[in-house]
């Protein structure tokens, strides 16, 4: 059984075609796969906070520091998204591509679950990621054509590994708003390969 952690980015709720995959993946996961565990996030619902000058000091060690209100509540929020991130072994991750980049609910994501001593580590080798996830698919959505170097697809491919996700796996739907045909054959596209991928 696999413990299954999808995380939707997304601003656009029930209209971003990222999310619309992400569901889409949930719904074939459920029908393949009906004794695996299933956990799913809206990273919009969340309102997770940027991290700014005051909230950075909780991503080091705190022992000895007199931690404001607004540090404790950070941290504790930190403390359980990464204890949720800890207690699954794949993850799915549904982006939209705005500017170029993931979107700020997903920065803040990030930012607050890469904790030197909880996710990674450094060592004489480098960095060394901590945590068990055997597997990370991340369904991307854009409205451009970028192709497989697209900076988005580098920021994955580097974040995951570093907090230990041992395979990363991209499906994207690109094109989306060159048109309708161009929209339902890159969504089209794409969950045939979703389809592949949860088999």
């Amino acid at each position: 059984m696999r413990k299954v952690l999808f995380l939707k980015s997304s601003i656009l709720g029930d209209y971003s075609q990222s999310n619309a995959l992400v569901d889409f993946a949930i719904k074939n996961w459920e029908a393949n796969h009906p004794n695996d565990k299933i956990t799913l996030r809206d990273l919009n619902e969340s309102k997770l906070p940027t991290l700014d000058s005051e909230l950075v000091s909780i991503l080091r060690p705190t022992d000895g520091i007199e931690l404001s209100s607004r540090q404790k509540e950070a941290l504790a929020l930190s403390d359980s998204l990464i204890a949720e991130l800890k207690a699954h072994d794949t993850l799915v991750i549904g982006t939209p591509l705005y500017n170029y980049n993931i979107s700020s609910q997903l920065k803040n994501y990030f930012d607050l679950v890469c904790r030197a001593g909880e996710t990674f580590k450094y060592t004489e080798k480098g960095p060394e990621g901590l945590l068990a996830i055997n597997e990370a698919l991340v369904l991307k959505a854009t409205g451009g054509i970028y192709g497989e170097n697209a900076v988005i697809d580098q920021f994955f491919n580097q974040i995951l590994p570093f907090i230990g996700v041992k395979k990363v796996t991209i499906i994207s739907a690109e094109g989306i708003a060159y048109g309708d045909e161009m929209m339902q054959s890159a969504i089209a596209g794409a969950k045939d390969k979703i389809e592949k991928y949860v088999g």
